[in-house]
């Protein structure tokens, strides 16, 4: 059931949880505070999403200790509805955009996650270290000197931090990272970028907001060349990180339930004034490396961001951001599979092609959606080359008997039907001709139509043709679209008819 939660997912680690999810938390206002400035809309629209988002994944979410929240790539789709129509028709698309995932979670399209290979995994993950290293940048371009210190130091708090004794694995060091330097930044009174320069902090909490526009199908024509791609990104991203975290914590995940959960999210966004979100791979990176690990850190992070925002804006407002970006590049750093450039040396072309590919499009094109694409096609391709080869024919002849008999082994499909069919020897003079399939398998009607083709051109020739060894799966897709043992079908394909 979507509602129901181990009680392990919430208990099983109270103080990790509460802790990471006060560092994501902190690390979650400049960036919704960013994502809404790209998006083309007010600051709050992005603080409201971020918080309820974050709140209803954790309690619907299928994957714990997983961040959702307002992200670049969603908002990055939004800015040419809200620069034409306005709010309130990007809270209409935030609606449908959840309908349309919920649909998806119902219809089990979190599955398709097995085609999505581990090359295009270890692409995605690089791309997104990339871009959020990326993000960063200009936070430490054209700035004083006082910007690069204070990023060193919260760099060296982060990683120095832990080897302290007993306080050191006591508290996530991103958190004192930030505290530290904001305190320093207040005391010396630093002349240094902060939170509060981002944009204007929400000053009341979010409301029932009904999206004012026309319930008609003009306003669906608007708003869906929107919502369908914000749909599919969002699940993109969202089950990508899952997988991620399923393996940071070496734990499963339900995809589909997480398609589901982000759909209601993103629903309960839309009607509170915020914009479409989906799962954060930043952010979930900070929440595992801090400790976080059940829903518990999820709501917290939701709930936390709200009542900083809103009650405590003044203190937040103080936060430098070098200290975030600091916490940023940890995590760009942590996310980067470093061993994926050794392996290039190892691994098959092929998939070093793949990875090498999904990197470039996302970073070229900041699309995870084309990037992941790409990726799938391009290990879809690879793989059908590959299995192609290991498909092959051997023949035997009587001659007593005037008897050739054909073994076919491997795979029959669109790539390996015409080295299938060449591998025939029509001219020769037989009796009688045996196909054994007994170690093949004919998948698709491409492999279907070769091997009509292969009976009836050695029936054109006089010989007789006798089909052994078809398994069951076979025999079902040759049943239904094969002519060859078909009078009448053959007829009309030579003209009879």
């Amino acid at each position: 059931m979507l509602f129901l939660s181990k009680k392990q997912d919430w208990t099983g680690n109270i103080r990790g949880d509460v802790l990471a999810g006060l560092v994501v938390a902190l690390a979650l206002i400049p960036e919704a505070i960013a994502f809404s400035i790209i998006a083309g809309v007010d600051p709050k629209v992005g603080l409201y999403a971020s918080f309820c988002i974050a709140v209803i994944s954790a309690f619907l979410g299928g994957r714990p200790g997983m961040i959702s929240a307002a992200t670049g790539a969603m908002a990055l789709l939004m800015v040419t509805l809200v620069k034409e129509h306005g709010l309130q028709y990007l809270l209409a698309a935030t609606l449908l955009t959840g309908v349309l995932q919920v649909i998806a979670g119902y219809f089990k399209l979190g599955s398709l996650m097995s085609f999505v290979s581990r090359s295009v995994v270890t692409g995605f993950v690089n791309a997104l270290a990339i871009l959020i290293f990326m993000a960063q940048l200009p936070e430490l371009t054209h700035v004083t000197w006082h910007v690069y210190a204070m990023t060193a130091a919260g760099l060296g708090i982060i990683y120095l931090f832990p080897y302290l004794p007993w306080v050191g694995k006591l508290l996530p060091s991103p958190l004192i990272c930030i505290v530290c330097l904001t305190i320093v930044a207040i005391m010396f009174d630093v002349d240094i970028r902060t939170v509060g320069d981002m944009g204007e902090l929400p000053d009341a909490l979010p409301i029932f907001l009904w999206p004012q526009v026309p319930l008609n199908l003009e306003t669906l024509q608007i708003i869906l060349p929107y919502s369908a791609p914000l749909a599919v990104v969002g699940l993109l991203e969202s089950l990508m990180t899952a997988t991620i975290v399923d393996e940071l914590t070496d734990t499963t995940s339900d995809k589909n339930r997480e398609c589901k959960s982000q759909g209601i999210a993103n629903i309960g966004a839309g009607l509170l004034g915020g914009m479409a979100g989906c799962a954060m791979i930043g952010q979930s990176v900070i929440n595992i490396k801090s400790g976080g690990r059940g829903r518990l850190s999820t709501l917290i992070a939701g709930t936390l961001l709200l009542i900083m925002v809103v009650f405590l804006d003044e203190w937040i407002s103080k936060i430098p951001m070098a200290a975030l970006v600091s916490v940023m590049i940890m995590v760009s750093i942590g996310t980067f599979s470093w061993r994926s450039i050794i392996n290039l040396k190892e691994y098959p072309l092929s998939t070093n092609v793949v990875m090498i590919a999904t990197v470039t499009v996302v970073v070229w094109t900041h699309n995870l959606a084309f990037g992941v694409f790409v990726g799938v096609l391009l290990a879809s391709l690879f793989f059908a080359n590959k299995i192609s080869h290991f498909m092959y024919v051997e023949s035997s002849l009587d001659q007593a008997r005037g008897t050739r008999t054909y073994q076919v082994v491997g795979q029959v499909f669109f790539n390996s039907a015409d080295k299938f069919t060449t591998a025939f020897d029509f001219k020769e003079a037989l009796e009688k001709v045996v196909i054994d399939v007994h170690r093949a398998h004919f998948w698709d009607i491409t492999s279907v139509t070769a091997l009509d083709k292969v009976v009836i051109k050695f029936r054109r020739e006089g010989a007789e043709v006798e089909l052994i060894g078809l398994n069951e799966a076979s025999t079902t897709i040759v049943d239904r679209f094969g002519i060859h043992d078909k009078p009448e079908e053959i007829e009309k394909v030579l003209g009879g008819h």
